[in-house]
């Protein structure tokens, strides 16, 4: 599975920003995409999630209600749409994909870098 993001880029607190992630290769038809971020200093967490099976969706509390993340599968990507942005949320963004869980088998694209300003 290769995974190509892209999308990152400076905005202004309370603006907006789409990420967007190319999925190809062998994915299964079981599986879970999902945005993860590093702020500078911090671990890598995960922000949002989705399965294939049930549509099943995660979000961290720090991003509820303010970003969705979605599956276009005609175009075989996943998006994040990020609203109301906080220069808190300033990181560098990595989608990624799991066959089995977050804990276990994960493969990353590269990283996007979005900079909130205050």
């Amino acid at each position: 599975v290769q995974l190509q993001a892209s999308g990152g880029g400076l905005v202004q607190a309370g603006g907006s920003l789409r990420l967007s992630c190319a999925v190809s290769g062998r994915t299964g038809s079981s599986y879970a995409l999902g945005w993860f971020r590093r702020a500078p200093g911090k671990g890598r967490e995960r922000i949002a999630s989705i399965t294939t099976r049930g549509g099943t969706t995660y979000y961290a509390d720090s991003v509820k209600g303010r970003f969705t993340i979605a599956r276009d599968n005609a175009k075989n990507t996943v998006n994040l749409q990020m609203m109301s942005l906080k220069p808190e949320d300033t990181a560098v963004y990595y989608c990624a994909f799991t066959s089995t869980n977050w804990s276990a088998r994960v493969t990353w694209g590269q990283g996007t870098q979005v900079t909130v300003s205050s």
